[in-house]
């Protein structure tokens, strides 16, 4: 387990990382080599996910499932996007240009 700034980052059995957070906090995902790092984050509600294009030229985007879903504008490098989850639940992504992207944020209390 490491703590990086107020979030907690576990190591699970599969090659993903799960940052944690509490309410308040800014949680960090990182776009790199067409993949979302960590690719799922758990938070508390009132957690900011907030989405940092690392890539050296391509946009991504962040599009959001199901029947509440929305896509953010294109976030090209050096750029980010951020969203405040307020409600518990799981909020499946992807990349709306790449849809092999795929990311979660989990909101538990």
């Amino acid at each position: 387990m490491v703590r990086i700034g107020a979030a907690l980052l576990l190591a699970g059995t599969a090659p993903c990382l799960v940052a944690l957070a509490a309410a308040g906090d800014v949680v960090t995902v990182t776009i790199a080599d067409y993949k979302y790092a960590p690719p799922q984050v758990q938070v508390s509600p009132g957690t900011t996910v907030r989405w940092l294009n690392g890539e050296k030229r391509t946009s991504h985007s962040i599009l959001f499932l199901g029947p509440d879903g929305f896509e953010s504008d294109r976030i090209f490098p050096g750029e980010s996007w951020q969203r405040t989850f307020d409600k518990p639940g799981s909020y499946a992504y992807r990349c709306g240009p790449h849809p092999d992207m795929k990311g979660l944020v989990e909101v538990v209390e």
